[in-house]
């Protein structure tokens, strides 16, 4: 069991560096503590007595009170990040005593394992503000959109941000060979199929290859053809933990995996080319993307058909306009360009994606 006292929310853990404080003198409960920061990769701080307001009380970016000692605590310095742990689910008195130190949660064990120990994980992590996360999707088939994710990416990681790409489409060739990675060392889908609950951020990164200086998740040659939801929901949450920006390649067939990617992203790029059956196939793509994504964005490739522009495209389509594609060969025919896409930093293309990332972040908050 885990409840909320809503006195006021606790701070990121970026926003309080450092290690996680216990205080507990019952030897059992201390035990468990330090089980499920094991299990976090979190090494704490323990006390057992009321912490001075010098000490690690003010500066542990998560502090964990066993039930025993919180009326011992009743004195001690108000702060955000303050975690009741008890066993009796039972005792109507616990959420006076919560009160009583100012704590954020009351957690219950063994029934709030799993919560500790994700916040724990936080904790480990280092956990910042997360990342601003991109889909990529086309109207219709062959519309560009894998191009201008690798584009995006590219962009991303050239502006210095901390980027991954994911190719979400098993049946569109790999990512990794559109940026000239097939051979790098790293893993790929398959070998996250099995994934459940938590994985970390740092583990993830620092498996998958590097190319163009960012991180790509695509598929190997072999007969995957997918993965289970759980696994894409575990591995693009522990993405977005790591902060920076993830963009997401995604296929126009919607199944399971899919809206677990969706429901994970911040904003999706309808790439449209200007021709109306292009719009009517990007119509049917938008209504089944819009029931799970809030933020969705046209992006209108040329050349222009006869009475059609950008803006009418959007309007066509009753979306925002995020942009017009320039016509550019590398979009048309990826396999043109020996470089990755927008590798070069010059053209229509990076320019395009120089000036997406500019707005977003900004409307966003600022730089991940």
């Amino acid at each position: 069991m885990t409840g909320t006292v809503t006195h006021g929310p606790p701070p990121g853990p970026a926003d309080r560096p450092g290690r996680p404080l216990i205080i507990t003198e019952d030897a059992d409960l201390l035990d468990d503590l330090l089980r499920l920061c094991a299990a976090a990769g979190a090494t704490p701080e323990v006390r057992h007595d009321v912490p001075d307001s010098g000490g690690g009380w003010a500066a542990a970016p998560l502090v964990l009170v066993g039930d025993d000692a919180a009326r011992r605590l009743s004195g001690a310095a108000r702060r955000p990040g303050v975690v009741l742990v008890g066993r009796d689910q039972d005792d109507p008195d616990v959420w006076k005593r919560a009160v009583l130190i100012g704590a954020d949660h009351v957690l219950m064990l063994p029934d709030g394992e799993a919560w500790l120990v994700d916040r724990l994980a936080d904790v480990a992590e280092g956990i910042g503000r997360p990342a601003l996360t991109v889909g990529v999707i086309g109207g219709r088939g062959g519309a560009g959109a894998s191009t201008l994710a690798c584009a995006l990416a590219v962009t991303s990681a050239r502006e210095g941000l901390r980027t991954l790409l994911v190719d979400a489409d098993p049946l569109g060739g790999g990512l990794d060979v559109l940026l000239g990675g097939e051979s790098a060392e790293g893993l790929r889908w398959p070998a996250f199929a099995a994934s459940r609950g938590r994985v970390g951020g740092g583990a993830l990164e620092e498996s998958l290859p590097e190319l163009h200086s960012l991180r790509v998740l695509s598929w190997d040659r072999g007969d995957c053809v997918a993965v289970p939801p759980p696994a894409v929901r575990a591995v693009l949450a522990a993405a977005r933990r790591r902060g920076g920006t993830v963009v997401v390649d995604l296929p126009r067939r919607l199944d399971d995996g899919v809206a677990e990617a969706l429901a994970q992203l911040d904003l999706v790029l309808l790439v449209v080319p200007a021709e109306l059956r292009a719009v009517a196939a990007a119509g049917r793509v938008a209504s089944a993307v819009g029931m799970v994504v809030r933020d969705l964005r046209v992006a209108v490739r040329g050349p222009y058909a006869p009475g059609l522009d950008d803006h009418e495209v959007a309007r066509l389509l009753g979306l925002p306009l995020a942009g017009q594609l320039p016509v550019e060969p590398v979009l048309l025919r990826p396999q043109a360009s020996a470089k990755a896409p927008g590798a070069t930093g010059r053209g229509p293309l990076a320019r395009f994606c120089a000036h997406f990332w500019e707005r977003v972040l900004v409307e966003s908050g600022g730089t991940r």
